[in-house]
């Protein structure tokens, strides 16, 4: 007799023993106080994660970032040894819940054809509640509850260590640069004469502070600040035929002979830029292919970007040397949605 393809086979009994030995109940099935033990035990160890996850949000900000534990850094290691151990807590706590707590049984499933049937797929269901039931996740809440605020403390760390990046671009207007401040080398360090740059080379640079010291001797910007600092006040020099640049109005003089400063960060997403195409004039961004053209004020002229490249005012001092005349007149920063309103701030002068 022929079955239609539709038509589900009934699926083999299975043998009667397969050789399995006696199922035996665990201490936790017969007696309710060590089943008890055993549920304070695993919510003791979901607790322990929660707090361990408070402690790496309070070692973040309070262990200093020079500090040395065994010849180590004490802050990698507490961070470290804190969140490994609210990981290791959850999953032991979890291994324990299911060998102690949950219904111990065997179960056999039987298989069926690939297009389950109506009364298969309500049986799948009813195994998945019944899951659900067996696990005492309704009807233990001293554990429901500790695991969750153990899963839930675990976002604590992240937020902590994303929001550290870097500061947010949102009111972050303010760069290094300021009248009279030497432009140099960012390789050597040493300021840049116009007679130093030919015509369409480019150079990258980043002003003088952070090679001033005080008195002292120290640097005047160093560790952490001084990485902020020249993430967002590196530029790049360029130099071309003064007939070859069409200024806009009031970017005159914002060049020594043909010798104009932009800044190496690209107004899409923020990507260091110094992909120099002399004969045209062009800078490319490598991330995402914006084209900004500097011998027309930075303007985009292909990719996402939609901002001009910020130019920085430049002059000669006393000695030769380039300097700034002011910050970046423009914000420095990747594009984001606050963006216009804080550049109607800039422009009227309100940087508090």
């Amino acid at each position: 007799m022929s079955h239609d393809v539709h038509t589900p086979v009934p699926a083999e009994e299975p043998i009667d023993n397969p050789g399995l030995p006696a199922h035996l109940p665990r201490p936790t099935d017969v007696d309710p106080a060590q089943a008890k033990r055993a549920e304070r035990q695993v919510s003791t160890l979901f607790i322990l994660a929660i707090l361990l996850s408070l402690g790496f949000c309070v070692a973040y900000f309070a262990v200093d970032i020079d500090a040395t534990f065994l010849g180590w850094s004490a802050l990698n290691f507490a961070l470290g040894t804190t969140v490994g151990l609210s990981l290791l807590f959850i999953g032991v706590g979890a291994v324990q819940w299911a060998k102690k707590l949950m219904d111990d049984h065997e179960a056999v499933e039987m298989r069926h054809p690939v297009a389950s049937s109506t009364e298969d797929r309500a049986a799948f269901m009813e195994s998945i509640n019944a899951a659900n039931r067996e696990s005492g996740f309704g009807r233990r809440p001293l554990i429901r509850r500790s695991m969750l605020g153990a899963m839930a403390a675990l976002g604590l760390p992240a937020i902590v260590v994303l929001r550290d990046l870097g500061p947010l671009p949102h009111s972050q207007w303010k760069t290094v640069w300021k009248k009279g401040m030497r432009v140099v080398n960012d390789v050597s360090g040493m300021p840049i004469k116009p007679s130093d740059i030919e015509v369409g080379q480019l150079i990258n640079a980043e002003p003088a502070i952070f090679y001033e010291v005080d008195e002292e001797g120290e640097r005047v910007v160093e560790g952490t600040e001084l990485l902020q600092a020249k993430s967002k006040a590196a530029v790049i020099v360029v130099r071309m035929r003064p007939e070859d640049i069409s200024p806009a109005k009031g970017k005159e003089n914002w060049g020594v002979d043909g010798i104009l400063c932009y800044s190496k960060i690209c107004t899409h997403v923020g990507c260091p830029i110094s992909l120099w195409e002399q004969q045209t004039h062009h800078l490319l961004c490598p991330c995402h292919q914006s084209t900004f053209d500097l011998a027309d004020n930075g303007k985009v002229i292909f990719g996402p970007a939609h901002r001009p490249l910020p130019q920085l005012p430049l002059a000669v001092d006393e000695e030769g040397y380039l300097i700034a005349t002011s910050d970046f007149p423009d914000i420095v920063a990747p594009s984001y949605p606050e963006l216009h309103r804080d550049q109607k701030k800039l422009d009227k002068g309100d940087q508090a």
